[in-house]
């Protein structure tokens, strides 16, 4: 690949870390431009990425191209790979705007629903395409990645990938090519409900989803969700075997049923944790406002009352505040059903 077709990983964290490394190291040219804590790690270190399913790759110190925090080191890319969090994407792109050459290739790896399109206002210039990252990374410092659950990335169709696709593929993070991206994202935001719950209850995914009651929060969540989207029109892609509309009903298996039906869902590295969590951990903002507060917002638009999703947001915000984040499951679902009943 020539240095037209550099990628620029935009917010190298652990998910942008993770995916950046994995194409370094099976050859492709990569630079990350992120935070200098991450930078100063990875730099002493390099990285090193590891998945469930074994794969074992290295970036050492020197190969890094780390660039903290400067959007001008984007100038000379072919594809930019957005990974900041939500509430960093209008300042992204505008940081991005003057920098980017017409014909960029962008994709927006990042939750919530319209982050691609926010972008595409912002960078008009480019093509930027919505993309999906369905699993968990961990981040074990000193440089180590560990993708701690399984999936396919998912980016929105268009022939502007084509000349990427080899790159992704030998780095074994082949991309499913998608025209129904908005109802991917409606798909993976339903799995991502999880994220509150998990942040609140303070205890890895595995050991969280092993216990029905933190699954009926969940269920909870979805089941609403999936009224609202009903209501709405708008379709949801399975990201799942299972189609969005049995996965309430899978959850709220009794224990020893769901470790039987749902063995892939619980194939989740022991330490993993979500990204909410994460972000509670370090002091910053969580992503709420783009995984529950999204569906606030559509049932805002339509009329309806979202009490379930609206008291997890609550949990958060309190939690950003200092609040609770040891939540056992009887007690989480009760204030789950009390609201709902309200």
């Amino acid at each position: 690949m020539s240095s037209v077709d550099r990628i620029v990983v935009f917010g190298a964290g652990s998910v942008g870390c993770y995916l950046g490394g994995r194409l370094q190291a099976a050859g492709a040219p990569v630079r990350m431009v992120g935070r200098a804590t991450l930078a100063d790690a990875v730099r002493r270190h390099g990285l090193s990425l590891t998945d469930l399913h074994g794969a074992d790759c290295r970036v050492e110190p020197a190969q890094v191209d780390f660039v903290v925090d400067e959007p001008a080191a984007a100038a000379d890319a072919g594809l930019v790979l957005v990974t900041v969090k939500s509430a960093a994407t209008e300042a992204s792109g505008r940081a991005l705007a003057p920098v980017l050459a017409p014909g960029t290739c962008v994709i927006s790896l990042q939750n919530g629903i319209d982050n691609a399109a926010l972008l595409q206002s912002l960078l008009p210039q480019c093509r930027v395409l919505a993309g999906m990252v369905p699993f968990n990374i961990v981040n074990r410092g000193e440089g180590r990645f560990h993708q701690g659950s399984d999936g396919q990335l998912m980016v929105q169709a268009s022939p502007t990938l084509s000349r990427y696709l080899p790159a992704f593929a030998a780095a074994g993070l082949a991309l499913n090519l998608r025209d129904d991206m908005r109802a991917v994202l409606w798909g993976k935001l339903l799995l991502n409900l999880n994220n509150s719950i998990n942040a609140l209850c303070g205890l890895p995914l595995k050991e969280e989803l092993s216990q029905r009651d933190f699954r009926r929060c969940l269920a909870a969540a979805q089941r609403e969700g999936l009224q609202l989207l009903q209501t709405s029109g708008e379709t949801v892609a399975a990201v799942t075997p299972l189609p969005p509309r049995l996965l309430p009903r899978l959850l709220t298996l009794p224990d020893w049923v769901f470790r039987r039906a749902a063995s892939r869902m619980l194939a989740i590295d022991p330490l993993a944790r979500s990204s909410m969590w994460e972000d509670l951990q370090a002091g910053r903002p969580t992503e709420i406002a783009w995984l529950n507060g999204e569906l606030l917002r559509l049932a805002a638009r339509l009329g309806l009352p979202a009490p379930v999703n609206q008291r997890l947001t609550d949990l958060i915000r309190d939690a950003e505040q200092g609040g609770r984040r040891d939540w056992s499951a009887p007690e989480l679902l009760a204030q789950l059903q009390s609201h709902r009943q309200h």
